[in-house]
């Protein structure tokens, strides 16, 4: 009797199975397509010193193999940048990279024409935030990239202290704090501790998708109906 029992119950225990299957991949798609939404990146800081008046509202830019803070408008910066356009999706790791488990990556498009798509790291010596290949980021700090529990302000290595450094006049570039001391270490090692440095916030603002083809409207009725008259009078006058 109990075997019986136990040989009815398998194709409802199955079935079950199988729904709570389809519903976590279910589940996973919907998460992955949260995480491919288009964002930009914009620094906001807190405190109230020039530096920091200076660089909130600044947005991520990349040039040079490195990421930068600067306008938001592109015909107002110095130096010709792209803006970052990124979004979250699993880091291809190298078969011998695989056990590092570094979870998802944000690549950002570097260029439009032609489209091109790098990853966004961390030195892991300087702390700088670079782009590059996989060829270019797999030795360094490459993920994992998250976001707080709002969706709003950016994580690496499930830590929000990144800091923007003044290497130039109003050239203000990316650091991930990793070590946990304000970047003491890495700056001084670069001789670099007089620079101006303020900590910010990253904040993802969804990219507004550019509006899609659509065919030419008609003109509205009465604007039909006088180009209707003209062309009427037009054929009439000819005749």
């Amino acid at each position: 009797m109990i075997g019986l029992l136990t040989l009815t119950s398998i194709p409802t225990v199955t079935g079950v199975a199988f729904g709570v299957s389809e519903q976590r991949k279910s589940n996973q798609r919907k998460e992955d397509a949260r995480r491919m939404v288009k964002f930009h990146i914009d620094a906001v800081c807190d405190g109230d010193t020039d530096d920091d008046r200076d660089v909130n509202g600044r947005r991520v830019v990349v040039r040079n193999d490195k990421v930068y803070l600067d306008d938001p408008d592109p015909r107002k910066r110095s130096v010709p940048s792209f803006t970052s356009l990124a979004f979250y999706i699993e880091y291809p790791e190298l078969e011998e990279t695989k056990h590092l488990d570094r979870g998802l990556g944000l690549p950002t498009y570097v260029s439009a024409n032609p489209p091109l798509l790098n990853w966004i790291y961390a030195d892991v010596d300087t702390h700088e935030l670079k782009y590059g290949n996989r060829t270019q980021s797999v030795e360094h700090v490459v993920g994992p990239w998250n976001w707080t529990e709002d969706e709003k302000v950016i994580m690496l290595e499930e830590s929000i202290s990144f800091y923007a450094v003044e290497e130039g006049e109003g050239e203000w570039a990316l650091y991930f704090d990793r070590d946990g001391d304000e970047l003491s270490s890495v700056l001084e090692e670069q001789s670099m501790l007089d620079n101006a440095f303020v900590p910010v916030n990253l904040v993802r603002r969804i990219a507004e998708e550019p509006p899609a083809p659509t065919q030419q409207q008609k003109p509205p009725p009465q604007q039909q109906q006088q180009s209707q008259g003209q062309s009427s009078g037009s054929d009439r006058q000819n005749g």
